[in-house]
């Protein structure tokens, strides 16, 4: 085995991941379709951690479960937000918009999860501070992979920043 392969076997069988996978993560879930929202309550069903999932079915509802999140030291906490842009009352560019210009809010880490695949909507998502684009899978069995890349990135690898409160 060469040098470089040597080292890459020590760092990975010695690596401790940022987060424990008997750790709770907390998730915002902001989607309305209720058939998606089964799906990814099964995809994290199965996840090797614990998932407090909450849900909330439109724009305006995930501002306001936030905001009474962020002022009060003992709301529910949330760790990472999956948002889905094709929301009824206030979409999902206006939410990325809102938690971008709000200081209490702006540190939240957001996975935009939507079925569009559009450059456009790609783009504006980023220029929001999105943290990822991720696009729904239409195969309802490969909703599972959603749920093992978050747990395989935004729950082994990333530090993710701590709640305010």
């Amino acid at each position: 085995m060469d040098t470089l392969n040597h080292r890459t076997a020590l760092f990975r069988d010695s690596h401790v991941s940022h987060q424990s996978s008997t750790e709770s993560i907390s998730l915002l879930l902001v989607e309305d379709n209720p058939g998606d929202v089964r799906l990814i309550e099964e995809a994290f069903n199965t996840a090797s951690f614990d998932v407090s999932l909450h849900t909330e079915a439109d724009g305006d509802a995930a501002l306001e479960f936030l905001h009474e999140r962020a002022a009060s030291e003992d709301g529910p906490e949330v760790d990472l937000m999956l948002l889905d842009l094709n929301l009824p009352r206030t979409g999902g560019f206006e939410v990325l918009e809102t938690i971008k210009d709000d200081p209490k809010l702006a540190s939240l880490p957001v996975l935009v999860l939507t079925s569009s695949e559009a450059t456009e909507d790609i783009v504006r998502s980023y220029e929001l501070c999105a943290n990822a684009y991720l696009t729904k899978p239409t195969d309802p069995d490969e909703f599972a992979d959603i749920g093992r890349a978050v747990e395989a990135f935004w729950v082994e690898e990333a530090t993710l920043p701590p709640v305010p409160g």
